[in-house]
């Protein structure tokens, strides 16, 4: 009877809209703070990896770059074995594999064992994780779905400002050796995420017979990887806008601080504007769930995203001329808010388009093509930024 919990999204299933819904919301919480939290909170400990094994910044960047680049990069990967095994097994051991590649990354003796466990390995098991996750909230949520979506992006932010300090409580008491394998065990909740994936299975009648219940479990036998969904304009326009956005949306909140420093701004100071932008972010997600939520809103639900788009990038231009510290905290204010908004809304304007059925593959696809805007949006601004000081200062 393995095949009766695969959750392959049956169809004639209503979403619950709550009940065991809730569950379902808390543990993709977890696991989108996770997933987009761990790669950038790993920092903390690059300067006694520095100090270990004689490397330099760009070296130490690898890591964070490696674990972008599996959670964004594996989407095609995710989907097939969501499709073929379900989402809860899934979840679960990549929590497993999240939590064995920072224990094991905890006994390495160079920087590329490192890149391969922290990297390669937990980047898998958080990429595992944060697809089913997504799959799984927006099958148990329908009318109240905006809502959801906006309430489980929200755990980007916050575990971003639990897991930093954490991380420097964990370097400063146990070494980074240490803090690695504690952070190894933290990752196993993941593994609880998982187990609250109920899948969605259609309500037992009192007349249905043996046979009829075995037609319920024996599905018709799905595609692996739905590729008919370039087939749809609207999936093909989501997926170009989306990668576009992707190579600058994370561009500020990794030099923002250091440009502030470069404008002669104290370094503690200048660290405070990622805990403006964080704090902004927290409130705006679930904010703009609710807006979009709205009768009058929700269909029109892609035109606020584009808005969304329009007023992040929007913001990025405008901040390139703020010279102090004042104008630097009211961009990240509103970087926050257009930050937020894209956040919230991209998975439900993505479901809206392909719908339950082929969100699995879907997401999948958009993940592997943001996955190269990823890769090379930072280091190019970086580079970029580079050429704009040595001008100014020349």
């Amino acid at each position: 009877m393995g095949g009766a919990v695969v959750d392959d999204g049956p169809t004639g299933i209503k979403a619950p809209d709550g009940g065991w819904g809730w569950a379902v919301l808390f543990g993709c919480f977890v696991i989108t703070g996770f997933s987009y939290a761990f790669p950038k909170a790993v920092s903390v400990f690059f300067k006694e990896l520095i100090r270990e094994f004689g490397i330099g910044y760009s070296d130490t960047a690898w890591i964070s770059s490696i674990l972008l680049a599996m959670l964004y990069g594996t989407g095609p990967l995710c989907s097939v074995l969501v499709n073929r095994y379900g989402c809860r097994p899934v979840m679960m051991v990549g929590g497993l594999f999240a939590s064995l590649g920072m224990i094991a990354a905890s006994f390495c003796t160079s920087i590329f064992q490192i890149y391969f466990t922290t990297g390669v390995i937990t980047g898998l098991g958080l990429a595992l994780n944060f697809q089913p996750s997504l799959v799984m909230l927006n099958r148990y949520f329908d009318k109240r779905r905006p809502l959801a979506n906006g309430l489980a992006a929200a755990g980007s932010p916050v575990f971003l400002c639990a897991l930093s300090p954490v991380g420097q409580l964990l370097q400063h008491e146990f070494g980074w050796r240490g803090g690695f394998l504690i952070l190894g065990g933290v990752l196993l909740n993941c593994c609880a995420c998982g187990a609250l994936m109920r899948p969605l299975l259609p309500p037992k009648k009192a007349d249905d017979t043996k046979e009829e219940q075995v037609e319920i479990v024996k599905k018709p036998k799905k595609k692996l990887l739905d590729f008919s969904v370039f087939k749809d304009k609207g999936f093909v326009i989501y997926t170009v806008a989306a990668s576009i956005m992707v190579l600058g949306l994370f561009v500020p909140p990794v030099f923002v601080v250091s440009y502030a420093k470069d404008l002669h701004i104290q370094d503690t100071t200048a660290a405070f504007l990622l805990t403006i932008l964080g704090f902004v972010d927290i409130f705006a997600r679930p904010a703009c769930g609710v807006i979009a939520g709205l009768k009058w809103v929700r269909p029109r639900c892609v035109y606020l995203f584009g808005f969304a788009m329009l007023f992040n990038g929007v913001t990025d231009l405008v901040s390139s001329m703020s010279k102090t510290y004042g104008g630097l905290v009211v961009f990240c204010i509103f970087f926050g808010i257009s930050y937020g908004m894209v956040g919230a809304l991209q998975f439900e304007v993505l479901m809206a388009i392909v719908g339950t059925q082929k969100f699995s593959s879907a997401i999948g696809l958009v993940l592997l093509a943001e996955a190269v805007a990823v890769l090379v949006g930072p280091p190019s601004a970086g580079n970029f930024c580079i050429s704009c000081v040595f001008v100014q200062v020349f």
